[in-house]
Formats: structure tokens, sequence, C-alpha cells
């Protein structure tokens, strides 16, 4: 099954980099690659095209103006642009295991949307890793990790469970299955039935809300947080508004308890989505 899988940055090109290079390394490689840019300056776009003609792999590069945290109009724009059936969504600051692919293709049902998690590193080993690191997949390797600055913790099952372990945590986890934007997938048409994000929301929890509306359509969530396993590079979060986030949960809350399914500001109301077919 051929893939889109969009991933979303903002002048942070050591970091994408270091994705990119995990990408590179899938075993499914039948995927388009778009990187949803929400106005970094000019070195981006250049890694962007070196690791296009490094890799081969097939990179676009959707680029929006600089005009404050607009992550999800830059994902709409993306969805917009996306030209396989399912799409596999993730962030500029999240490096793939060689197998993340391989488990969304393989765990992807009609009339469902897949929700993973993120394994946090610290800045030290975020610093630490490097393109050998990664292809080598030795910076998904606990003992490695460890090595490198990684604190003890019960959550670092995650990266050791086996596939038939992942399996049964998945299945016994308590841990509600809310949609992460920096790990989940859906089938494009259930995106479009409920037009896409909510380009009201700012930073904080607008991944979830995405998924409460699907969820109000009728599709229904899967775990893969212990098999579909990316590693989150640590970075600041200049752009965090505890009132803002307060307002994305109070919005989110009303769409769960009232059934809302659709937002009108949402895919529809870009200027590109009246020239495609979509």
């Amino acid at each position: 099954m051929r893939l889109s899988v969009i991933i979303t940055t903002y002048n942070a090109p050591v970091w994408l980099e270091k994705v990119l290079w995990g990408y590179s390394a899938q075993r499914h490689d039948d995927f388009e690659l778009i990187v949803g840019d929400d106005g970094s300056t000019d070195e981006t776009r250049q890694l962007i095209d070196r690791m296009r003609d490094e890799t081969g792999m097939d990179i676009r590069h959707i680029w929006q103006k600089d005009q404050g945290f607009r992550k999800c109009r830059i994902l709409n724009k993306s969805i917009l642009a996306a030209a396989s059936e399912y799409i596999v969504f993730s962030d500029g600051d999240c490096i793939p295991r060689n197998d993340f692919l391989e488990v969304h293709a393989g765990e992807a049902r009609p009339g469902h949307y897949l929700s993973g998690g993120y394994h946090k590193l610290p800045m030290r080993t975020s610093e630490t890793i490097t393109k050998e690191d990664i292809l080598t997949g030795r910076c998904f390797d606990l003992k490695w990790l460890k090595a490198n600055g990684l604190k003890s913790s019960f959550k670092n099952a995650k990266l050791t469970a086996t596939h038939r372990q992942a399996r049964l945590f998945n299945a016994l986890t308590t841990t509600q299955c809310t949609l992460k934007g920096s790990n989940a997938s859906a089938w494009r048409k259930d995106i479009f039935a409920v037009n896409g994000f909510d380009e009201r929301m700012p930073w904080g929890g607008e991944d979830r809300e995405f998924g409460v509306r699907l969820i109000n359509s009728g599709i229904r969530p899967k775990h893969v947080r212990y098999n579909a396993i990316v590693i989150h590079l640590d970075h600041g979060r200049g752009y965090k508004d505890p009132e803002m986030v307060q307002s994305n949960k109070k919005l989110r809350v009303y769409n769960a308890r009232n059934g809302v399914k659709l937002t009108e500001y949402g895919i529809s109301q870009l200027p590109e989505y009246h020239s495609r077919n979509v």
C-alpha cells in the first residue's frame, strides 16, 4: 500500500535532517513524504533539496509564510496535496524506527484511525544521535540510549517490546486512544469527511480535537503505541500559551459532548481546495 507521510516543521533543520534519514531507512518504502513547513527560512528548503538528492526519496515541500503558529493550516495544505488514499502523520522532530511505516500500513483497517505515541529523549541524547546511529538503528537500542543520557522508566518498554508483546500491550493499555499528531494515520476520505484540522486552533490539543471529530463520524481509534515507534528529539516550546491550550480544550470537550463531526474552518476554506478534484 502506498502511503502519504506528512511531517511538520518550523526552523529546525538539524532535527529535520535526522528525521529524514529515519524515513530513508524504512522497510516499507512505497511512500511519498510531504514536509509541511510553517514558514521556515530558506535553510530548510535547501536541506530538503539536498536530502532529496542524497536519499532518492519522493519528498515534497509545502511552505507557507511565517505568520505565527499555523500548524493546522499547513497540515490542511499538506493533506490537500497528498496523493495516496492513506495518510500517516508525524512531526519533524520525531525519528521513525525502520518498521514505523510498515506497522502503519499493516495495521490500517477501514473505519479506523491509528494512534501511536512517542518516546521523548533528553537534549543530550537528541544532540548525540548521528546519521549512522539512525541508519544502523542503534539509536532505538535501549542500552545505547541509556549510555547516552536516557533515564530508566517503565515507558522504555515501548522500545523493547517484541511483536507479540506489542500487540498484547496495545490491547491491555488503559491509556486513552486519542489521536496524536506525532504518530497517527487515517484514510484520506475520512479526513476529508470531517474537513481536516480546525485552523482556529493554535498549539495544544489540536490533533486530539481532530480525532474527536473522526470518532464522532464513526471512525474507531486503534492503538499502535507499542509497535509504531518514533523517538522525539528535545526542544523548547516558545509558542506554548496556557490560555490557548485551555481554549482548545474547551472546543474539544464541546465537540465531544455534542457529537460535532465537521469544522467550517478546515480544508474546504483553502483557495487550493476549489481548484482540485478531492
